[in-house]
């Protein structure tokens, strides 16, 4: 059961960045980012209800306001944008980076302390971002776009850090509050561009809306709760690293998005990076397995 949970999540957040670059054929994108938080946002909140979970107050509120302004205002704003011209898989390799970035932005508030191997983790993923730049501006992407998406995954680091920092009643109350929050930056954002807020009359409008919306918003993000409860957390993690990959994949299938060998050589070194970052020492790791042995 395990393991079908991680497939499926792999499988949903791999395909969210070609829903977005395909969704984005057909709305404004950062009206369609608005209207993905703006339905996301009363599913959470009624699955909060129906589960009986509370909702944050006080200090908790204040993280959860901030990682909504951050995890779903600032990052999907730069997201949704940099996909008009950022290709899906290149844009799903670059937040791979969010586990280091979040480690770097841990230790720097005082969250976590920064591990040596991390931080090493981090430069080497970084050294990866450089090569993917260069090549995908070798096929004239531009860096604007290249720019945005790595923002987007930087914001989503930052919004994990700012949630780190207060107890929540509930994960999932906390997204629900953080896509209410969300809707209303990217809308802000919306109006600033100029964009035209007109419905989608089509099912090529409305789909990666519905998609993202309950499979990459609602669905996924219960699995991925499941699986931390039932699976060692290190493990779960994991899924940052799959990703990218069914995300190059499908990029390729269905969009037929080629890229230069300089991406791929920097993609392939994020994913060390990420890796690296990801195992858990040797030390850890036998005090686990002498903890399970009792």
């Amino acid at each position: 059961m395990a393991y079908a949970v991680f497939l499926a999540c792999c499988l949903i957040w791999g395909s969210t960045f070609l829903a977005i670059r395909i969704g984005n054929e057909a709305v404004p994108p950062l009206w369609a980012a608005t209207l993905r938080l703006a339905l996301a946002a009363p599913l959470l909140a009624g699955l909060v209800l129906a589960t009986r979970q509370r909702f944050p107050r006080g200090r908790a509120l204040r993280g959860a306001l901030l990682f909504g302004v951050f995890n779903f205002g600032v990052n999907l704003s730069l997201l949704y944008w940099g996909e008009r011209v950022v290709p899906s898989g290149i844009a799903a390799v670059l937040y791979a980076t969010v586990p280091l970035s979040t480690a770097l932005m841990a230790a720097a508030l005082g969250v976590e302390r920064l591990a040596p191997r991390k931080l090493g983790a981090a430069a080497l993923a970084i050294l990866g971002v450089a090569v993917i730049f260069a090549g995908e501006l070798r096929l004239d992407v531009p860096l604007p776009g290249l720019i945005a998406v790595f923002l987007a995954a930087t914001a989503a680091a930052l919004s994990s850090v700012f949630l780190k920092q207060t107890s929540q009643p509930s994960a999932i109350a906390a997204n629900a509050v953080g896509a209410a929050i969300g809707a209303i930056v990217c809308a802000g954002v919306s109006l600033a561009l100029g964009e035209d807020h007109a419905l989608p009359t089509t099912s090529a409008g409305w789909w990666p809306i519905a998609y993202l919306t309950i499979a990459g918003s609602l669905g996924a993000y219960v699995l991925y709760t499941w699986l931390v409860q039932h699976w060692p957390v290190t493990n779960a993690s994991m899924v940052g690293v799959v990703v990218p990959v069914i995300a190059v994949i499908l990029g390729a299938l269905v969009k037929g998005e080629q890229r230069a060998a300089e991406s791929y050589l920097g993609a392939l070194v994020v994913l060390i990076a990420v890796v690296v970052a990801l195992r858990p020492s040797f030390g850890l790791s036998r005090a686990r397995g002498a903890a399970t042995a009792k």
